[in-house]
């Protein structure tokens, strides 16, 4: 087998043995395949670095290797790291263990799993969601292309079923060495993102705890405006390091239901991109293959560098893109204003802004990075109205009303040092509404 060195896995006799697969679920509690290998025998964990799909950006690949190695310090059975296709690794080291092999459902790769469940038999559990994509349909029996529905059938859905997060199993480890593989490349900046992040499940429960603390002790939940309580567990949930079943009982619990309403807003991003999975590269909405966005691929044109290092002449999104670069994180307020003013403003593809985003954020996936960008472009499903222009300037104003976020990435605002904005704010709105007006009479 060219993926493990054989002579390292000293198995013991035969005895009832199970291979969990850890993929975007790096926790001990409430892992439905952990807990139920578990309670069949010994267990061997498994994470691969897998050689296909879209390869991690920088930033969360960061965050992954972190999250690793806090989940082999909690681990009491043996984790086997290795990178290859898991089409062959994960079968191959099934029967070199003689294991049977569980995971919990993912909704991306779904051709790679299928494969590997027919090659090895596997037992597999639902996922890193509050609903399969599956389970929420419409009256018509097809999947939802609007949020609010799509929110009011989560709430009937898990008002009948609410999630009951499950605890840590005890684990019966089997024999077997762990392995660990090389380390990759670190992103040049990783000392910044130390500074401000600390991956893990056990930071993960003292976020959440934190959070709800201050819930409890009478903050609201804010994530609009920027000195708001927002919750900090968007990479948590992305790399599995907490459950959303578990995040959604403790909220539930205290009552923080506009929370809560993001938490669904995720998993309506994983909705449609089930159901839609390449819309990381193709706008939902055909008439937006008129729209005259700026596309070079492969290429950093200077205005789209100018974004990227946060030098636009706008001090709100250049706040937010800085921010970005130094924390690997956004306000979700100051996303929609900088990605609006990239696809808008400068009329940039919002491709060149999801492949950024997906290189510089800590909590970037598939469906949530894909599916906001084409939602704040105006070319994805419920972009209502798709031709909104956030004006960064009302927007700084309304949000950060003493300038609090700006001073704090961007010391130069009102200073010689600080750029003119690249373009006239208005005058760009006006351009943008006009080209979107030529697509939709087009």
């Amino acid at each position: 087998m060219p993926y493990i060195n054989a002579g390292r896995l000293r198995c013991l006799p035969m005895a009832t043995r199970t291979l969990v697969w850890f993929r975007d679920d790096l926790r001990i509690a409430d892992n439905a395949a952990l807990t139920w290998a578990a309670e069949r025998g010994e267990v061997v964990c498994l994470f691969v670095h897998e050689t296909v799909g879209r390869p991690l950006g920088a930033a969360a690949a960061w965050w992954q290797r972190r999250s690793l190695d806090s989940l082999r310090g909690s681990l009491s059975a043996p984790l086997i790291e290795v990178a290859g296709d898991p089409r062959e690794v994960v079968p191959a080291l099934a029967r070199e263990l003689g294991a049977e092999v569980t995971w919990n459902r993912r909704y991306r790769l779904i051709e790679v799993d299928a494969e590997i469940k027919e090659a090895t038999g596997a037992v597999t559990h639902p996922g890193f969601l509050l609903a399969e994509p599956w389970e929420v349909r419409t009256g018509a029996g097809g999947p939802y292309r609007v949020f609010t529905p799509f929110f009011k059938a989560m709430q009937s859905l898990l008002g009948d079923a609410p999630p009951t997060p499950q605890p840590a199993p005890g684990l019966t480890p089997a024999g077997v060495e762990p392995v660990a593989p090389p380390r990759d490349a670190v992103p040049s900046w990783a000392a910044s993102l130390a500074e401000h992040n600390t991956p893990g499940e056990s930071a993960a429960e003292q976020r959440l705890s934190a959070f709800l603390a201050e819930i409890a002790a009478g903050e609201a939940y804010d994530n609009d405006a920027l000195a708001g309580l927002t919750s900090g567990l968007s990479p948590h949930l992305r790399f599995g390091e907490i459950s959303p079943a578990a995040v959604w009982h403790a909220a539930a619990e205290a009552g923080a239901w506009s929370f809560l309403r993001q938490l669904v807003w995720r998993d309506f991003a994983w909705h449609r991109f089930y159901h839609v999975p390449d819309m990381a590269t193709r706008n939902v909405r055909p008439q937006f293959d008129r729209f005259d966005w700026e596309w070079t691929p492969g290429e950093v044109p200077d205005d789209l560098a100018a974004w990227q290092s946060g030098r636009t002449g706008v001090p709100l999104v250049d706040a937010g893109m800085r921010e970005l670069w130094a924390a690997g994180r956004m306000h979700n307020r100051v996303r929609m204003v900088a990605g609006s003013w990239l696809t808008k403003n400068l009329g940039i593809h919002w491709r060149h802004g999801e492949e950024w985003f997906w290189d510089t954020l800590v909590d970037a996936d598939e469906a949530s990075n894909a599916f906001n960008w084409q939602w704040v472009a105006g070319s994805g499903d419920d972009a209502a109205p798709y031709f909104r222009v956030f004006n960064p300037l009302t927007q700084a104003e309304k949000f950060d009303p003493h300038g609090d976020y700006v001073r704090r990435w961007v010391p130069e605002v009102n200073t010689p040092l600080y750029p003119e904005p690249m373009v006239d704010v208005a005058q760009s709105r006006r351009a943008a509404l006009a080209a979107y007006d030529d697509i939709r009479n087009g």
